[in-house]
């Protein structure tokens, strides 16, 4: 009888040891997950992000993408580079600049807007025109806009169909003067203005410009190293200095050792190809007024990259100067041009000179 009562004992306990592993669910007495009926879904692979659509137009003087096609009519203005001029205004808007020696030693530079939409801002001081700078503006097919001319300016203008915007003699009203500066240095004017001036003149708008050839990635000419560039015209505080960087792959402008800035937005002037051209220069007058040939071709070098290409210009058959080298044409890298015209006299390379900062 107690033989049988203490098996029926050990079977209870074993029963209630067994019960108890059951609900411990073998984990160590922590409580078993309950079910939800929840559907867990496994994670998902991020998208690939989608390439920007490439932008459809290409402005012709820049070789920059657009939205829209840049099909306006180039306005060349002449602005003054006199110490007493500078900051000038706009200059960050122009697509080519030109800088060209004047009278007495000072240089001017000869903007030539045409992909810009910044067309209510503020552009100059604005100066006179010479015949050379004329013939600049017309191998754009573009309409000039100045203050004045030389006699012989006036001749071409006036007696050649020029289209023209002349402040002093038949476009003051598309002009004005800033009380911030003493006159002759603060004439100013905009796109908007000089547009609407030639729409008055009846000056043809949409006159296609020819363009620059462009190169594609990585398929620029080969040169040497030149970072650190200087290029002198006549005065020293005309030098023009231009210092390379490779992560924008822009020059950045300094004119007389200081920075040359637009006044519009405080932003130093920079371009991403420089060019140098000789030319013959010839004093016409006591005033010092000069003939540029701006026909016959000769040295050139074109900076872009970080390197000095040597090279020749010609004027083309489309009447644009431009850049070559054994006979083929030197593409641009996309972005602005600033084109520098030197005397010949007494050499070219006396004019440029370059290292490797």
């Amino acid at each position: 009888m107690i033989k049988r009562m203490q098996i029926s004992a050990a079977a209870l306990l074993l029963s209630l040891i067994l019960m108890v592993t059951a609900c411990s669910g073998g984990n160590g007495g922590n409580e078993a997950p309950q079910e939800t009926g929840e559907t867990i879904e496994p994670t998902s692979q991020a998208e690939p992000t989608a390439e920007p659509t490439p932008l459809p137009y290409t402005a012709p003087l820049t070789g920059l993408k657009l939205e829209k096609a840049a099909t306006a009519r180039p306005i060349v203005v002449m602005i003054n580079n006199f110490a007493a001029a500078r900051p000038q205004s706009g200059l960050t808007n122009a697509d080519v600049i030109w800088e060209v020696l004047a009278e007495g030693g000072i240089t001017r530079l000869v903007a030539v807007f045409q992909s810009t939409d910044a067309l209510e801002e503020s552009i100059g001081p604005i100066r006179s025109i010479r015949p050379y700078l004329i013939d600049i503006g017309d191998s754009y097919g573009a309409v000039l806009a100045h203050a004045g001319a030389s006699n012989d300016g006036y001749d071409i203008l006036q007696h050649q169909g020029k289209p023209y915007l002349d402040e002093i003699s038949n476009a003051g009203s598309y002009f004005w003067r800033s009380k911030e500066r003493k006159a002759p240095h603060n004439l100013y004017s905009s796109l908007e203005k000089l547009r609407t001036g030639a729409e008055k003149k009846k000056y043809s708008l949409d006159k296609q410009v020819p363009p620059y050839t462009f190169a594609e990635a990585g398929s620029t000419e080969t040169g040497v190293p030149a970072t650190d560039i200087t290029i002198s015209f006549l005065l020293k505080n005309y030098s023009v200095g231009y210092v390379y960087d490779a992560v924008t792959g822009l020059y950045k402008r300094s004119i007389g050792d200081k920075p040359h800035i637009d006044l519009n937005n405080n932003e130093q002037l920079s371009g991403t190809n420089l060019v140098v051209l000789g030319a013959d220069h010839t004093t016409m007058d006591k005033e010092g007024r000069l003939s540029v040939d701006l026909n016959e071709g000769g040295s050139a070098i074109l900076f872009q990259k970080g390197t000095a290409i040597e090279a020749e210009w010609v004027r083309a058959p489309d009447g644009m100067i431009r850049i070559v080298k054994n006979g083929a044409e030197l593409p641009f890298v996309p972005g602005k041009t600033f084109f520098h015209i030197v005397p010949n006299s007494p050499t070219f390379e006396e004019h440029v000179t370059w290292v490797q900062s």
